[in-house]
């Protein structure tokens, strides 16, 4: 056998290896990358209701990569602006290819019922295929927000049912993992450096395998 073949089918089988193996180390370098994010702890049980009206828990999204944040239908402020930046989650984890969905959460549940959850998604042309609008009794809704996401919300203690412009929240989008652990806060009314962040890490959390 000549030297010049034995050299090129060298090659090939070292070609052929590389091209084997190159899979598993992606997958590697995901699972590391993936790992090396921050670990919140597990996000507690939950149970609610979809703007559908249907019963909605923390079960219904075992499983799934999902973005959270918190707002209600009547705030004049910065709500309209979470919601424009969700949507603009929403459309490129689709152009990625990206596994995500989404939540929102009503810090004024009394006033948010499922009815104007609907109204909210219909008039903010939400796509609500992968994005759950959820209400539910207030102190459920306190637990988990404030205890499970730990995420701040409330109402100035002397103002009335009426006085919207007392209820406040965060405004911080929060990455859940599969398995329900807590991996991220995002700032995201500041820039654009908040959504990038956030895409960057789903995008992490959704090629790493489990």
């Amino acid at each position: 056998m000549k030297p010049r073949f034995l050299f090129v089918l060298a090659g090939a089988l070292v070609i052929a290896s590389l091209s084997t193996a190159w899979p598993y180390v992606q997958r590697e370098r995901a699972r590391i990358a993936a790992a090396n994010l921050p670990m919140y702890g597990p996000l507690p049980r939950f149970e609610l209701t979809a703007q559908t009206g249907r019963p909605f828990s923390d079960a219904d999204m075992r499983g799934h990569l999902y973005v959270a944040d918190f707002f209600f239908t009547r705030c004049p402020t910065v709500c309209p602006l979470l919601t424009e930046k969700m949507l603009r989650v929403q459309r490129q984890a689709r152009e990625q290819g990206l596994d995500v969905r989404f939540a929102s959460f009503s810090v004024d549940p009394r006033y948010d019922t499922p009815e104007r959850l609907t109204a909210y998604a219909r008039d903010h042309r939400i796509d609500t295929s992968n994005w759950t609008l959820l209400t539910g009794p207030l102190d459920q809704v306190e637990t988990t927000v404030l205890e499970g996401f730990r995420v701040m919300m409330g109402r100035d203690a002397d103002a009335g049912e009426d006085d919207f412009f007392s209820v406040f929240h965060g405004e911080h989008f929060v990455l859940v993992d599969a398995r329900g652990q807590l991996r991220g806060y995002y700032r995201v009314t500041e820039g654009a450096g908040g959504l990038e962040a956030l895409l960057r890490d789903a995008a992490l959390l959704a090629q790493a395998p489990e």
